[in-house]
């Protein structure tokens, strides 16, 4: 496992879910990090959610209280992410120990998959610390994080050129807060992030361009 490229739109390798997409010989999966992102995802076509938390730290586990909402709001299958911090894959005993512990709260919360990923410290797959993930995850698909950038651009030369039949992309764009009072003397996190006034949320049309796009050449 290897993270490289755009943090919030990576291709993966997988684990077939054997679940929504299959239909259409093609599956769009769409990294979301709230409800709205997720309705608009559902509303686009995909056919899969990767839930998050911390998309600009390449994504982070959510909270079991998102991933109750969104399972009640759309009918897609959801896939949450297994990861304790931003930065590298190397994890300590104790983050070990909160991955494991999200595995079996995101499976009591009703996850449709799993997508997590370990490094050794010389940065080969951790696969004793992947297996033991997997053992927890079971009966449930997962997802091994895979770098490389989906948009609208390279879509149709990543799908040409590799027969791939799954693909992930976050389809994101900036909308304004409906805030009305602005403080511009304060800024939430560190002082090159966005705007707090500015919220990154997927984008229906983005979504259903893609989705053309592959049908197009998969169909």
């Amino acid at each position: 496992m290897e993270k490289q490229g755009s943090p919030s739109e990576r291709k993966r390798a997988r684990k077939p879910s054997g679940k929504a997409g299959t239909a259409k010989g093609f599956l769009m999966e769409v990294c979301v990090d709230s409800v709205e992102s997720a309705q608009n995802a559902e509303r686009g076509g995909a056919g899969r959610i990767e839930l998050c938390s911390g998309l600009l730290e390449g994504g982070t586990t959510p909270s079991m209280g998102v991933l109750r909402v969104v399972k009640q709001c759309v009918q897609i299958p959801v896939f949450v992410m297994i990861r304790p911090r931003g930065g590298d894959f190397l994890y300590s005993d104790r983050e070990v120990e909160v991955m494991k512990a999200d595995i079996r709260l995101a499976k009591l919360y009703g996850a449709d998959g799993l997508v997590f990923g370990a490094l050794t410290e010389d940065g080969h797959i951790d696969k004793e610390l992947c297996m033991s993930f997997l053992a927890l995850c079971r009966p449930l698909p997962v997802t091994f994080h895979r770098g490389g950038g989906i948009t609208e651009r390279n879509l149709q030369r990543i799908l040409e050129g590799s027969g791939a039949t799954e693909f992930h992309c976050s389809a994101r764009s900036a909308r304004d807060s409906a805030m009305k009072f602005r403080n511009s003397s304060v800024a939430m996190g560190a002082s090159l992030s966005s705007s707090e006034y500015s919220l990154k949320v997927t984008d229906v049309t983005k979504v259903r361009t893609l989705n053309a796009i592959a049908k197009n050449i998969l169909v």
